[in-house]
């Protein structure tokens, strides 16, 4: 487990202490990273919106973007902090206006998301969130569908990356930065 981050906000937490390991979670040989014990404690859920907006404070973000569920948690955080609008980025059927939609791969198929077709106008400098960066495909479907409507991803943050599974090399392939604060080796 290394500390991915090198803001200040990031050096003085221990952020991968503040997260649960839950093994054999939703499947066996799965260790199951749970950030809600990270979002219970103050102190730590503060540092880690302050670690994830700091690389993006003074790039003039208009939106955050966060992915459902737990992207919308730190998402609207984040907004928040950078004083910048919020989109959710939703599964299939959950929104209730025009939308567009994607289709992205998951470790065992396929699956959709979707975001309001009038959420983000060309040119909008936006931040994608979630929680964890795995294979990638959920991110990457969700750069995909924001680009589709004329964004400009200025980066993509997640508090845990699992380096070994390649989320961050897909992202970085499409030429989104990627920060995280905390990355555990195997799945």
């Amino acid at each position: 487990m290394a500390s991915a981050v090198k803001t200040p906000a990031a050096a003085a937490v221990d952020f991968a202490s503040a997260i649960r390991t839950i093994p054999d979670y939703p499947k066996p040989g799965i260790l199951f990273r749970d950030i809600t014990t990270l979002l219970a404690d103050p102190a730590t859920f503060r540092a880690a919106v302050d670690a994830l907006v700091e690389p993006y404070k003074d790039l003039k973000v208009d939106l955050v973007a966060g992915i459902e569920a737990r992207g919308f948690i730190l998402g609207g955080a984040q907004a928040h902090q950078l004083a910048c609008g919020f989109v959710p980025i939703r599964k299939k059927g959950k929104l209730p206006h025009e939308t567009v939609r994607i289709a992205y791969s998951l470790e065992y198929g396929i699956d959709e998301m979707e975001m309001h077709r009038d959420a983000v106008k060309p040119g909008d400098r936006v931040l994608l969130t979630d929680d964890l960066i795995a294979t990638g495909g959920t991110a990457e479907g969700a750069v995909k569908l924001l680009r589709e409507l004329g964004a400009e991803i200025v980066g993509a943050s997640f508090v845990i990356d699992l380096p070994d599974l390649g989320g961050r090399s897909r992202l970085e392939a499409l030429g989104v930065e990627v920060q995280t604060l905390v990355a555990f080796s195997g799945h």
